[in-house]
């Protein structure tokens, strides 16, 4: 129920901090008084857009707050969970701050949250019925909500949304799929040709630089053989002035190790030399090496040269910097032709899970459907009970339910079908009055009541339209809702007006030359004053307080 509420700079009202309690709450006031500004500031709360007209001139901010507390609720309890917000023993208090810029801010006790998540509680907390929300009647989904929740079906609802949740996924992918699978195929000519060539090449990485190389020593064979040849006869036997390399480094060795007796640093310089001596031997068995390695094999020089054709034609003709990225691009190629194979196979899956997935749902429509034509007669005696206790004697009011496409909620197309005199029905939309439509919202909303298990419901002004008796019995099913749950009823009936547990007034006033607005609970003779005035209008006569205290009896 609605505990509390707190408003500061809302459009007229300046400051208000006013707690409410349960059952029947009546709100009443002069028409321009602004009982409308208080529907407004809890349409905030509920995710209602906000704008920076909404400030009181001359303030900063707007602040909205109510401070709600329910009993456990399953789907409120995990929305609230699932927003890492404090549950406080099922006590929410919702604040919403508006600036000056028109942007908002959202608060759920105390935890910054998005307007979204308002508009997600609110569903589960209070119901608000405004003065032209008898419009939903001419829509089919409120419709269908309302017969279905009076049927029992919130549990194969949500199964229904769940299936078909599935359904349109897979159905989804499948057009994604599809189109893919049409650009590959589009291209798949071009790219099985691509991948062929790529792939025949055998193509390796680092491969061109080894041929490079190759091919330099190839190209230069026989100026490198002399060049070894010439390196080996150097130090291998004597050169030009007739001295042995190795032979004459191993004399210098001895040398200075006879001397090392004397001169003890000379056996330091006998060993560099020996080892001068050793590494040449090895370098000169290196170079005999790399000798015997280089070919002077024309055939495979063009051999190496038509390869390196071949590679340099390829990385032009792709615009590839090496081969690495002819790699990649002849996998990208084998990727492609290896989806249009996978994406065939998967597409062959789909078709039979969508087909198994529309099965599943036109079972869960049909289970549905029953459901909703076993209840209508029923629902349909019960609303039309209530619109001959609200002095519709010879109304009658019926269900009307066709095959629809299937969709979340059902394959059924519901329509309500209404006749004020007892004659041919039609549409409720398109044949009631609007005192008609009134009486019929009621007995809806008495009905939501029953079933939907909302804590709080507010009627702005449902009663528009009747008077008199009709007026009391409306106003004696409002306190019957109030009996199990929180109502507020903002009348201009004092018929209704009297029916209240609680009875609140909203008043507009003057200061510094602006209107201010405000609401105070009233109790004892303001109370009687008040239902006198919605009897008589501005001069309130003796009859008519007479009258206000044989209501409040």
């Amino acid at each position: 129920m609605l505990e509390r509420l707190h408003i500061r700079n809302y459009i007229l009202i300046d400051s208000l901090d006013i707690s409410f309690p349960e059952g029947l709450v009546i709100v009443t006031g002069q028409t321009g008084a602004g009982k409308s500004i208080l529907i407004g500031a809890l349409s905030l709360l509920a995710g209602a857009k906000a704008d920076a007209g909404m400030i009181s001139e001359g303030a900063d901010n707007c602040v909205v707050e109510a401070e709600f507390t329910v009993e456990e609720d399953e789907t409120l309890r995990e929305i609230v969970d699932d927003n890492d917000i404090e549950w406080d023993g099922g006590r929410l208090i919702i604040r919403r701050v508006i600036n000056s810029s028109g942007r908002s801010r959202s608060f759920v006790n105390d935890s910054p949250v998005q307007v979204q998540l308002l508009s997600a509680l609110a569903s589960r907390l209070i119901d608000i019925h405004s003065q032209h929300q008898s419009l939903l009647l001419t829509d089919s989904r409120f419709q269908l909500s309302i017969l279905d929740h009076y049927a029992g079906c919130t549990g194969k609802l949500a199964e229904c949304a769940q299936s078909w949740k599935e359904l349109q996924a897979l159905r989804s992918e499948k057009a994604a799929l599809s189109e893919r699978l049409g650009r590959i195929n589009a291209e798949k000519a071009y790219s099985e040709a691509q991948f062929k060539q790529l792939d025949e090449a055998k193509l390796r990485e680092g491969e061109l630089e080894e041929l490079e190389e190759e091919q330099r020593q190839l190209a230069n064979a026989e100026e490198i053989k002399e060049a070894f040849a010439r390196f080996s006869s150097l130090v291998r036997s004597e050169d030009e002035s007739g001295v042995d390399i190795p032979s004459a480094l191993k004399e210098a060795q001895r040398c200075l190790e006879r001397v090392s007796r004397y001169v003890p640093a000379a056996q330091e310089l006998a060993g560099r030399v020996d080892s001068a001596r050793i590494e040449l031997e090895d370098i000169a068995s290196d170079v005999e090496r790399l000798d015997s390695g280089i070919s002077l094999d024309q055939n495979r020089l063009m051999a190496v040269e038509e390869r390196m054709s071949m590679l340099y034609s390829l990385l032009s003709k792709h615009g590839c910097e090496d081969i690495a990225g002819l790699i990649a691009l002849r996998d990208k190629y084998s990727e492609e032709l290896f989806d249009a194979t996978a994406s065939e196979e998967r597409m062959a899956a789909l078709d039979q899970e969508i087909s198994s997935a529309e099965k599943k749902h036109l079972g869960i429509c049909k289970e549905l459907g029953a459901k909703r034509r076993e209840a209508a007669p029923a629902f349909a005696k019960d609303i039309t009970g209530s619109l001959h206790f609200l002095e519709l004697d010879r109304a009658t009011f019926s269900v009307s339910l066709e095959e629809a496409a299937p969709g979340p909620s059902g394959a059924d197309a519901v329509k309500f079908m209404f006749s004020a005199s007892g004659g041919q029905q039609v549409e409720v939309a398109k044949c009631a009055s609007g005192g008609e439509l009134s009486r019929i919202m009621l007995c809806l909303k008495a009905m939501m009541a029953r079933f939907i298990g909302m804590p709080t419901m507010i009627f702005d002004e449902i009663d528009t339209g009747v008077s008199g008796s009709v007026a009391d019995k409306m106003g004696s099913m409002i306190c019957s809702m109030g009996e199990n749950m929180q109502i507020f009823s903002i009348t201009h009936l004092p018929q209704v007006a009297a029916k209240g547990d609680a009875h609140y007034l909203v008043t507009k006033e003057y200061s510094d030359g602006r209107a201010v607005t405000g609401i105070r609970r009233l109790s004892g003779e303001e109370r009687v004053m008040e239902v006198a005035r919605m009897l008589s209008g501005s001069s309130v006569t003796p009859e008519a307080v007479a009258n206000a205290r044989s209501l409040l009896k």
